[in-house]
């Protein structure tokens, strides 16, 4: 059998460097929230075996066991106990209130010329906050659909009208859907920024702009920038991503894929070494990075 091609060996002081960035949020997480060290090591345990299965598919029984052994370095005994543990590894939808939530966001016929929001008669033909949510689902009725985005504080209800209080998802009271967030996000980012490098060719679009040297104010001009262009792109995806789960559906294809498609921003100050005092000499134009 030939062998799987695969990409061209890392430079391993790289690769250990890159694995500090990526394990120190983790860290912070597990040490604001209480999980102690033994509980990761056990979960990143079980993502060693796990990848080192994915990697082998051919490989079964002892054979598989050795294998996975000498890929890991996790002793037999070790990776027969994990393997006999199978993890789940379905990816968690989204909730009929946050596909309402979202589908109202996105909808440009539910905007004002201004791109503002508008407000919903809770009752009635469309548009109403009935005729959104019976589009979304018509498993659950709408009035508890609009009971639980009042709950997560993202709606309100004021004489039979329906308001959007925020225009993006992020929970703030509820701290496990928050940790849930975090980790379909970040897991699938991750997963395709990973995939692009141990491959032979870039298989997801992952690619970001930074820069530095900048002040407090031009940080929330990118920010509000940022959040334009963020809307901008909601608008334009889940209309058509829509459109195409009800051609799928209708077409009786193996619908068998699933997408994420999102947008980061991250600011921080720049290390004391790094930054420029306010009395330094003007420095020359600098480009933003990609």
């Amino acid at each position: 059998m030939k062998p799987a091609a695969t990409a061209a060996p890392l430079d391993h002081d790289a690769l250990l460097e890159a694995m500090q960035r990526l394990t120190q949020p983790l860290a912070a997480l597990s040490v604001a929230r209480g999980l102690p060290f033994a509980t990761v090591e056990e979960i990143l345990k079980r993502s060693f075996v796990d990848a080192a299965r994915a990697a082998q598919p051919d490989a079964a029984g002892q054979r598989l066991v050795s294998r996975i052994s000498t890929a890991t370095g996790l002793n037999r005994r070790e990776v027969t106990r994990l393997t006999q543990v199978e993890m789940n590894a379905e990816s968690p939808r989204g909730t009929p209130a946050t596909q309402v939530f979202t589908s109202w966001v996105a909808d440009p016929t539910l905007k004002t010329r201004q791109g503002e929001i508008r407000p919903l008669p809770r009752q009635g033909p469309a548009p109403s906050f009935d005729a959104l949510a019976r589009s979304v689902t018509s498993d659950v009725h709408p009035r508890s659909l609009l009971d639980e985005l009042c709950r997560l504080g993202l709606a309100r209800e004021e004489d039979d009208m329906v308001h959007l209080v925020h225009r993006s998802f992020v929970p703030k009271d509820n701290s496990d859907r928050m940790l849930r967030f975090l980790g379909t996000n970040v897991g699938d980012h991750l997963s395709a920024a990973v995939a692009n490098v141990v491959s032979q060719k870039a298989a997801h679009l992952e690619q970001a702009v930074f820069a530095d040297e900048l002040s407090q104010q031009s940080m929330d001009e990118i920010e509000r920038l940022t959040r334009m262009q963020w809307q901008t792109l909601l608008t334009a995806t889940v209309p058509e991503l829509n459109r195409l789960v009800e051609e799928d559906r209708l077409a009786e294809r193996d619908r068998n894929q699933r997408v994420r498609v999102g947008l980061y921003m991250y600011s921080a100050p720049m290390s004391p070494e790094k930054a420029q005092p306010e009395t330094a000499p003007k420095p020359p134009k600098r480009q933003p990075r990609k």
